[in-house]
């Protein structure tokens, strides 16, 4: 009897940093939309937990990160320190997406993400989203932040595009 081996489950992996919030709600929407692709196990973590493991073990990513200063957050940026050589030539290919909650407008945190992505020759397949809060002074800066339905959404079909990509093959 020949034993057929299950075919490998394709996994997401959502990495993400929140300071005020912002970020840590468009995270848990796009896992939302991930999960309904039944065939993708998606796994959403925190940037100070992830790791070159994770990044290894999974099969496409979606980063995300608050604009801070203009720049990913700092625990964002420490992630990819951390991670950086130990997958080095070893993900080239796999499939990634860019999300920011900005307070201005984000494009400088996106081309941080796609400068990294570009060294671990990863495929950008999908274009950035970009949340903007218009959050411009210390107050409303550090204030907690309650992103909209619509950009909920987005970022729930972000998820579930990566994943169905995935599940399909597509990339």
């Amino acid at each position: 009897m020949i034993k057929i081996a299950p075919p490998h489950m394709k996994t997401l992996l959502i990495v993400y940093h929140s300071m005020t919030g912002g970020t840590a709600q468009m995270a848990q929407a796009a896992l939302e939309g991930a999960r309904t692709e039944t065939e993708i196990q998606t796994t959403l973590l925190h940037a100070d937990n992830a790791d070159a493991q994770a990044v290894l073990k999974a099969d496409g990513y979606l980063f995300m990160t608050p604009e801070n200063l203009a720049a990913v957050s700092g625990r964002m940026k420490d992630f990819f320190d951390r991670s950086y050589y130990g997958v080095l030539g070893r993900i080239n290919g796999r499939p990634f997406a860019v999300a920011v909650c900005a307070g201005s407008d984000g494009s400088n945190a996106v081309r941080q993400i796609q400068r990294i992505a570009t060294g671990w020759r990863l495929n950008e397949v999908a274009p950035p989203l970009i949340v903007c809060t218009h959050a411009q002074s210390t107050e409303v800066i550090l204030q907690a932040k309650q992103i909209t339905d619509a950009d909920l959404q987005r970022c729930r079909e972000l998820g579930e595009a990566l994943a169905c990509g995935l599940a399909a093959g597509v990339f």
